[in-house]
């Protein structure tokens, strides 16, 4: 199963170096009280969500056959916690299912804010959508990649062994954040010897360790 928290980035996609990414220039207009025009604001993880809903709803997608993958936590109702820091990795990956059953994907880490990558899941879905609309349906299908199933969860490792913890060690808040720190400067995909595996194997078990222990 496909989890919205933390990032399930698709098996086989390369990764985009931190130092190769760029700031977004995605926005959404704003008019203020008193203002007689509207002006260019940053867009927000919210908006830029429904936008991709939007895109897909209009591809005839379902919202039950939808995830969207990133490294900020939700809520209850699915939307994004307040008052968390931008995560390290700002990756966003969409799956989803069509009518016919087909599973597809979309990654995109080229900007350094998870609502930039976001929104430029949604532009990209309404470009695709207009390839089909003149006629192109069948580049449109060639240019999905159907995604690899993640390993089930009793496959995985504890988040312990993954961060090198003793079994039954309850670490401190520092404590991980410092041993994630650690870690990932050497299983980051930019560096010798490490992979998106081991990267994604990684933030996988900070989540579920940050959960655990509150």
């Amino acid at each position: 199963m496909i989890a919205a928290y933390p990032l399930q980035w698709p098996a086989g996609w390369p990764r985009t170096p931190g130092n190769g990414m760029k700031h977004g220039k995605f926005g959404t207009k704003k008019q203020r009280p008193g203002q007689h025009w509207q002006s260019t604001v940053e867009i927000t993880v919210a908006q830029a969500t429904q936008r991709v809903l939007e895109e897909l709803a209009r591809m005839g997608v379902n919202r039950d056959d939808i995830v969207i993958s990133t490294n900020i936590q939700l809520r209850l109702d699915g939307l994004p916690r307040s008052g968390q820091r931008a995560p390290a990795d700002p990756g966003a990956a969409v799956y989803w299912q069509t009518g016919g059953g087909d599973r597809r994907v979309m990654a995109i880490d080229q900007y350094s804010k998870v609502e930039d990558n976001m929104a430029a899941i949604a532009a990209t879905l309404d470009a695709m959508r207009a390839i089909e609309r003149h006629g192109g349906a069948r580049v449109l299908e060639r240019a999905f990649t159907g995604f690899t199933a993640l390993p089930a969860p009793t496959a995985r490792r504890s988040w312990r062994a993954v961060m090198e913890f003793p079994p039954n060690y309850d670490p401190t808040g520092d404590e991980l954040r410092q041993r994630y720190r650690r870690l990932a400067s050497g299983r980051h995909p930019d560096r010798a010897g490490g992979s998106d595996a081991a990267m994604s194997e990684l933030n996988v078990a900070l989540a579920e360790a940050e959960r655990e222990n509150g």
